[in-house]
């Protein structure tokens, strides 16, 4: 049985800032009470404390890790919780100094106290949480946890290098790095988004496949809509304003529509020129990360800090390139960023506080540019190539939030890794790819490398970089 990892496990609907430091440590409270139902009684536990440690310590405020934390111990799901319920939760707890533990029992939760905030990394990976329940009887229950990046979430059960989450199954077309993937093209005469079908075929009906891979389209298409018709102040203390707004209203003027699917259609109406298709893009990226920041609905792809770029690149090839593309052409372009999404997790990481930005806009850079490259007619080694070209070209980005927050430089990342993934597709069609020197495994194993060498304050840490350069108290 080979390690398989499925386009929807490196594209998770839920709630922002921060996939590794928010989804993650949200589905670790998830597990840890799922865990407590198998092994105890829930309506024995007394109290409930959570030790963070290294980055999730150093930027939990910032990425509202704490917050995520109570809102899973209260039993909520990321996935479906309205977002405008999340703040009143929260400030129920915060008032009653109480939590409705999984919606069972309500125990005794003095956030400033249960929630503790340890510098010190756990050897096994930056992002630790350990949980610990406390009984009637005086006994005690502990597990500990590590978001790996992506809402992944794992125990310390085996050690390995690059972090992986086995999720075991029997795909007819297993993959591990790109050579393989291609080998399967090539045997098969079968694009790349047909041979990840495939393996997802294995997995769920082509019915499921099908309603999936939209809604995921569907959840993007509204988080960029949202986030262009909304204005304001995002939180956290920087006082950072939203930028999508008033870029969006320069673009699209007067236009009339009432829904995401019309407002796709009246921007296929505007101006086409080199500068606004920039900005057009720029708009798209910074909508989606604006609400990511202000604990909105994304898409983690493959993480929540980068989600941005995927949906920005494929509307560009939407609103720009093919008017008359549509669910044929969404599901292709998902399927395809998935699978180089999960390349690179399997072969380093994705995670910021392992190494850096590089794991988070680099990857979905790379997996963005891909997609595009086979949409616009690239062959299996062109796409391939495409998703080298972006990543070489975001080897060694830090990860220096200020403030701990995703919002400076993170947003703005976000509309460079989607104008670099359009470059990329572009550069790869007009290549002959038996003349690359570089190959998407290399660029991956040189990606890990640099990310061990990394130091550490360069890695979700706010101890370096912009995040010290930059005083939150001059923002």
């Amino acid at each position: 049985m080979e390690e398989c990892i499925s386009v929807f496990d490196m594209l998770k609907i839920g709630v922002g800032p921060s996939s590794s430091h928010t989804l993650g440590p949200w589905r670790a409270a998830e597990r840890f009470l799922n865990e407590l139902r198998s092994e105890y009684d829930v309506n024995e536990v007394i109290r409930v404390k959570v030790d963070l440690y290294g980055s999730l310590s150093l930027t939990g405020k910032g990425h509202a890790t704490d917050l995520a934390i109570m809102l899973g111990l209260s039993g909520q799901d990321p996935e479906y919780i309205p977002i405008q319920d999340i703040d009143g939760i929260i400030k129920l707890i915060e008032a009653k100094n109480e939590i409705y533990l999984g919606n069972q029992i309500h125990i005794p939760f003095y956030f400033l106290q249960d929630i503790v905030f340890n510098k010190n990394f756990l050897p096994f990976h930056a992002n630790g949480l350990t949980f610990t329940a406390h009984f009637n009887d005086e006994t005690e229950y502990s597990s500990t946890f590590y978001s790996i990046g992506g809402g992944f979430v794992v125990k310390e059960e085996r050690e390995n290098a690059h972090m992986k989450e086995a999720i075991k199954c029997a795909f007819p077309f297993p993959i591990d790095k790109a050579t393989e993937l291609l080998a399967y093209c090539t045997k098969e005469n079968k694009l790349i988004s047909e041979i990840v079908y495939e393996n997802e075929k294995s997995m769920r009906p082509e019915a499921e496949i099908h309603y999936q891979l939209m809604r995921i389209w569907h959840t993007m298409l509204e988080c960029m809509y949202i986030g262009c018709h909304s204005e304001g102040i995002l939180p956290g203390g920087l006082h950072v304003r939203r930028r999508a707004f008033d870029m969006h209203q320069n673009l699209i003027g007067l236009s009339n529509y009432s829904n995401p699917q019309e407002w796709l259609e009246e921007i296929r109406k505007t101006e086409v020129k080199f500068r606004q298709i920039l900005k057009w893009v720029s708009c798209f990226a910074l909508a989606v990360n604006e609400v990511n920041a202000a604990l909105g609905r994304v898409v983690t792809a493959p993480t929540n800090g980068s989600a941005g770029v995927i949906p920005a690149v494929l509307m560009y090839y939407l609103v720009i390139e093919n008017h008359q593309a549509g669910e044929k052409e969404i599901k292709q372009f998902l399927m395809v960023a998935g699978e180089i999404g999960s390349i690179f997790k399997k072969g380093s990481t994705i995670s910021a506080a392992m190494g850096g930005c590089q794991a988070e806009i680099g990857v979905s850079s790379a997996m963005a540019a891909a997609a595009l490259c086979e949409l616009m007619g690239g062959t299996p080694d062109q796409v391939l190539m495409a998703a080298e070209i972006a990543m070489e070209h975001h080897l060694g980005l830090t990860c220096d939030p200020i403030g701990g927050l995703v919002q400076i430089p993170c947003i703005e990342r976000n509309t460079m890794g989607a104008i670099k993934a359009i470059n990329a597709a572009e550069l790869a069609l007009e290549t002959d790819a038996k003349n690359a020197k570089v190959s998407l495994d290399k660029v991956i194993d040189t990606m890990w490398q640099t990310a061990k060498d990394m130091n550490s304050k360069y890695k979700e840490t706010s101890e370096g970089g912009l995040a010290i350069a930059v005083n939150m108290a001059d923002c």
